[in-house]
């Protein structure tokens, strides 16, 4: 079993894929090619994706009974001992606003010159 998952990519690219997939919602492809005519297909939507992204997940003999690769996709699918997970990309933005700052609490200023 193949799926493709496209995000935002020309409709050419979806119109080649329904050649060999089902496309069962929009931008989500599934079928059962041969391997060979799999990563063909996945090479051309390396090539034509554009501006988008693509997800591919295939079964394959693992402990997991299935992998998957990305094409600029945010997260990307990390080895963790022997298992294949997906890595989020790291926040900034909450990790530093989280954090905390430098210097005396409010409740520490307070009780150290008063009430103002």
């Amino acid at each position: 079993m193949t799926v493709i998952v496209l995000t935002n990519c020309p409709p050419g690219l979806r119109g080649f894929l329904t050649r060999w997939l089902l496309e069962i919602s929009a931008g989500v492809f599934i079928g059962n090619p041969s391997s060979r005519i799999r990563d063909v297909l996945w090479h051309e939507v390396q090539q034509y994706a554009g501006q988008g992204r693509a997800l591919l997940a295939h079964t394959t003999n693992n402990e997991q009974g299935f992998t998957f690769r990305t094409h600029d996709h945010a997260w990307h699918p990390t080895d963790h001992e022997g298992l294949t997970l997906i890595q989020r990309p790291n926040d900034s933005k909450a990790s530093t606003s989280s954090a905390k700052q430098p210097g005396w609490s409010a409740a520490s200023k307070r009780r150290r010159f008063g009430k103002r």
